[in-house]
C-alpha cells in the first residue's frame, strides 16, 4: 500500500506547475462553446453563491479571485467593481475558466464587465480573452499584444514545459492506474486523470486572442469615482508586464512580476526585473494582489525578491564567464541564504530554466 500511494503521489507531482503551486492540479469546469460577458447573464443581478471562485474583498470594491473548485484557472484574477461596470485583471487559462469567473461575478454584482486586462502574455493569464465581445476593452502593453498575436502564448519553451507534456502525462497516469490495487490510491489518481483529460479538452477550445487596447508606458481610466492606472515600468517577468494601480484604494495588481513565492523566470529579464521592481516600490500602496498566491501587505517581500534575483544573476554571470554550462551552473549556484524568505529552498541549486534564460540573455540569444 505504501508503495502504491508513493507512486500515485509521484505522478500527481508531475501536475504541479512552476507558475504557481498546483495550478494544474485540477481540471473540470463548464463545457460547451465559449460565450461572452453578455451571454453570462450579468444583467440579472447578483444571485446565489460563487461556484468556482472564492472572492476576497481586499478593499471596498476590489477583490482577489482565487480558484476554489476543480476548475483549472491557472492564475489569480483581480476584480475591480466600479460604479457602473467591472474591470477584470487577467482572463485565466481557458474560455471555460473565463466564463466561470464572469458567471461567478453574479454573486457580487450585476454590473457588466466592460474592461479586462492582461498583465502579460503567458497562457494562464490570457487564454480567456476570446470570451469577451468586441465592446469589452482588453488592455495590455503593446509587447503583450504582439506576443499573443504572434502565437507565443501557445507555443515555445514555456508553453511546452507546462502544457506540451499533458498527453504523455495522461498516458503515464493511465498506465499507472492499471497497476494499482489500493482503492484510495486509485481514487486519487483517477481524480487527477479526469482533471487532466478535462483540461486537455478545454485546451482544444482556445483561440489566442490579442488585446484590443494597448499602452506603451501609461494609461488611465476614470470610472465613476475611481482612478485606475496601468503602468509599464520596464521588463521583468516578460517584456510587457503591466501593473494595475488603484491610487485611491492603495492597491497594486501585479501579475507574475510578484507572486506568493518565487516567480517563474523562463521568459524573464532577471537583471532588469530588479530595477523594474524599484520603480514599483515608488508607488504609494498598502496591498499587493499578486499573479499567484494570496494578497499581502508586507512590502519587504519585494526587497526579498530583489535580493534573490540579484544573487541569482550575479552567480550566473560568474559561472557563465567561466564557461560553465547552464545545467552545471544550475547545480552549483547556492541560494540558501534566501531560504528564510522562500520556503522551497532546501539546499544548493537553482531552477535550471531560470539559469538557462539568464545564459541566453548573456549570450544575446533570448527571445
Amino acid at each position: 500500500m505504501a508503495t502504491a500511494r508513493w507512486t500515485t503521489r509521484r505522478h500527481l507531482a508531475l501536475l504541479v506547475g512552476v507558475f504557481a503551486t498546483g495550478w494544474l492540479g485540477a481540471g473540470c469546469g463548464p463545457g460547451g462553446e465559449a460565450g461572452g460577458a453578455d451571454e453570462a447573464g450579468m444583467d440579472d443581478g447578483p444571485t446565489g453563491e460563487a461556484v468556482h471562485f472564492e472572492f476576497t474583498e481586499v478593499v471596498p470594491g476590489v477583490y482577489h479571485a482565487r480558484g476554489a473548485s476543480d476548475l483549472v484557472v491557472g492564475s489569480n484574477a483581480g476584480v475591480v467593481v466600479n460604479e457602473a461596470d467591472v474591470l477584470l485583471v487577467d482572463s485565466h487559462i481557458s474560455p471555460a475558466a473565463a466564463n466561470a469567473l464572469i458567471e461567478d461575478l453574479r454573486s457580487l454584482t450585476d454590473r457588466p464587465v466592460r474592461y479586462a486586462a492582461n498583465t502579460h502574455w503567458h497562457f494562464d493569464h490570457a487564454h480567456g480573452n476570446q470570451v469577451y465581445p468586441p465592446e469589452v476593452e482588453i488592455i495590455s502593453h503593446e509587447a503583450t499584444r504582439a506576443a499573443i498575436a504572434e502565437g507565443r502564448s501557445n507555443s515555445g519553451r514555456s508553453y511546452d514545459l507546462f502544457v506540451g507534456g499533458i498527453p504523455d502525462r495522461i498516458e503515464q497516469m493511465e498506465a499507472t492506474l492499471d497497476t494499482l490495487s489500493d482503492a484510495a490510491a486509485r481514487a486519487e489518481l483517477e481524480a487527477a486523470l479526469e482533471a487532466q483529460r478535462t483540461y486537455y479538452a478545454q485546451l482544444q477550445e482556445v483561440v489566442p486572442t490579442a488585446p484590443n487596447t494597448t499602452l506603451s508606458e501609461r494609461l488611465t481610466l476614470y470610472r465613476g469615482g475611481r482612478e485606475i492606472q496601468f503602468h509599464f515600468f520596464g521588463r521583468a517577468h516578460t517584456e510587457g508586464d503591466v501593473i494595475v494601480y488603484l491610487p485611491d484604494d492603495g492597491v497594486i495588481i501585479t501579475g507574475d512580476m510578484l507572486t506568493g513565492g518565487l516567480p517563474y523566470m523562463g521568459d524573464g529579464y532577471v537583471n532588469e526585473w530588479i530595477e523594474t521592481l524599484e520603480r514599483v516600490k515608488a508607488l504609494d500602496f498598502d496591498w499587493i494582489i499578486p499573479g499567484h498566491g494570496a494578497p499581502y501587505q508586507d512590502r519587504e517581500r519585494i526587497d526579498h525578491l530583489q535580493a534573490y534575483l540579484r544573487d541569482l544573476w550575479d552567480q550566473s554571470v560568474e559561472l557563465h564567464g567561466q564557461g560553465v554550462s547552464p545545467e552545471d551552473a544550475a547545480a552549483r549556484i547556492d541560494l540558501t541564504a534566501h531560504a528564510a524568505n522562500f520556503g522551497g529552498i532546501s539546499g544548493p541549486g537553482a531552477n535550471p530554466v531560470a539559469v538557462l534564460r539568464i545564459f541566453e540573455l548573456l549570450d544575446g540569444t533570448a527571445n
